[in-house]
């Protein structure tokens, strides 16, 4: 019924009119525009995130059990 290859052809040529129209150098502007406005802000990459997250989990741990160290030493030091 439907010829496959007629919309190979067809996604072929609209990719191509897209490469050669003036949307192609709307596309590397607006990418270039966003690069430009991301660089200025503070933002961290995901990796970055990641490791202090994974500090931060593990500084807590720490804290909690000194937390239970200082408890158990001023409840000995009760008696």
């Amino acid at each position: 019924m439907f010829n496959p290859k007629f919309f190979d052809e067809i996604s072929a040529k609209l990719n191509e009119a897209v490469a050669n129209s003036p949307a192609k150098d709307f596309e590397k502007n607006a990418r270039a525009l966003l690069a430009q406005g991301f660089a200025k802000l503070d933002l961290v990459t995901r990796e970055e995130f990641d490791v202090q997250t994974q500090l931060l989990s593990r500084t807590q741990e720490k804290l909690a059990a000194l937390e239970a160290r200082v408890a158990a030493l001023e409840a000995q030091r009760k008696f």
